[in-house]
């Protein structure tokens, strides 16, 4: 699960060298958050690793298991970023 968190990690990275821009992906992340959050999506934990946005909710000893890195790390990164 750590592997697929930084595998994330390194798409956003790419994603960001490709386009040139990390805030318009950070941006664009936060938009996939906010829609996540108003419409809430169907998902298991054999599915959630194909969704953007992780679709399950809970903290603690769930995030342990999460294949998705918290959003708002991801944008605090890429925000960061300079290139």
């Amino acid at each position: 699960m750590a592997i697929s968190r930084s595998r994330e990690y390194l798409a956003d990275e790419d994603g960001t060298r490709f386009h040139g821009n990390p805030r318009d992906l950070a941006s664009a992340l936060a938009k996939l958050q906010r829609g996540a959050e108003r419409m809430p999506m169907q998902a298991t934990p054999a599915t959630a690793h194909m969704f953007i946005v992780n679709p399950l909710t809970g903290g603690g000893l769930m995030s342990l298991f999460s294949t998705h890195p918290p959003m708002k790390a991801r944008i605090k990164r890429l925000e960061a970023m300079r290139f």
